[in-house]
């Protein structure tokens, strides 16, 4: 197993009488994207806010690229960049003007720092709007520049506080699809998100957070398999009399859900197409479409907690 470059022991943090963080063990393993995923409030960026060395734990132990944030925190900073997620720039400025001051304060020679913004706002799409005022620019574009500061600082390890909120469909997946060019890059990145499914794409492995703890961790596959077993979901369309009452009669069908009048899912032990397919026929109803779902993150988070409250 590859050495992790993020790791946290029993990580605590108390704000008075609330428990934001409860004993959390993590490991972020180097060049892969972790995914710190749950609803709001659930402890995630006061995580991060630890790891970045901006709130001391109450008790236990993180290193981040092998330092101790709260003892070196300068160091932690040279190797990490961090995208809040309210991203802040000098509006006033214009996108190369604020990169320009970001490789200064980073120690960047003038003449290197030129050819790393060009390079940074090209791969970004950003090369066109460089000596646009920043207060010109859409929440997408201003996440592009926080990416571009990244770029051209070279850290690490890349953080996304909630990097999609407030993007459109479409603007989320081209960012997250630049966010995969990062592990590229040789770029770990963990990134935090309440939206479970739209990042489950690029994530290699993710910890599902609950009450300041993480309950499940592993990839997509491995958590649906924890959680839900070897259980298949089937989509069907399909139309006739009795398709209700052909799909009940299906051995190993453990749900049935009719989504409208042509549209049904069902949950089975097994994969049941061709026994769905068989039983509408001979119901005398027709098959119009016939699909196996794959288990999003939603679906699976959904169910744990469903469990743990009915053991409760």
């Amino acid at each position: 197993m590859t050495d992790p470059i993020i790791e946290a022991h029993g990580l605590t943090k108390r704000y008075g009488d609330t428990l934001a963080v409860d004993h959390l063990d993590l490991r972020v393993r180097r060049n892969e994207i972790f995914g710190l995923l749950g609803p709001n409030g659930s402890g995630k960026t006061t995580t991060i806010l630890m790891m970045l060395g901006l709130t001391e734990p109450t008790t236990g132990q993180i290193r981040v690229a092998g330092r101790d944030p709260m003892r070196e925190p300068l160091e932690v900073k040279r190797r990490v960049g961090y995208v809040p997620d309210a991203v802040g720039f000098y509006d006033q400025l214009s996108a190369e003007a604020n990169l320009e001051y970001t490789a200064r304060l980073a120690g960047i020679p003038r003449e290197e720092s030129g050819q790393r913004i060009a390079a940074a706002l090209r791969s970004l799409g950003l090369d066109g709007v460089g000596s646009k005022q920043v207060r010109a620019f859409s929440r997408g574009m201003c996440q592009r520049l926080a990416l571009a500061e990244i770029l051209i600082r070279r850290p690490q390890i890349a953080i996304l506080d909630e990097p999609t909120v407030g993007l459109d469909p479409e603007g989320a997946r081209e960012f997250l699809g630049m966010i995969r060019e990062l592990k590229k890059d040789g770029l770990t990145v963990l990134l935090s998100s309440h939206l479970l499914d739209q990042v489950q794409t690029i994530c290699d492995r993710v910890g599902l957070f609950h009450r300041g703890r993480i309950a499940l961790e592993g990839t997509v596959q491995e958590l649906s398999r924890t959680v839900l077993g070897n259980s298949y979901r089937i989509a069907i369309e399909a139309i006739g009399p009795a398709v209700d009452a052909a799909l009940s009669r299906i051995s190993g069908v453990s749900a049935i859900e009719q989504r409208d009048k042509r549209r049904y899912r069902v949950e089975a032990l097994r994969d049941v197409r061709p026994d769905i397919s068989e039983a509408i026929t001979e119901s005398g109803g027709k098959l119009l479409g016939l699909t196996l779902e794959e288990w999003s993150l939603d679906d699976i988070y959904t169910r744990y907690f469903e469990r743990v409250r009915q053991a409760a």
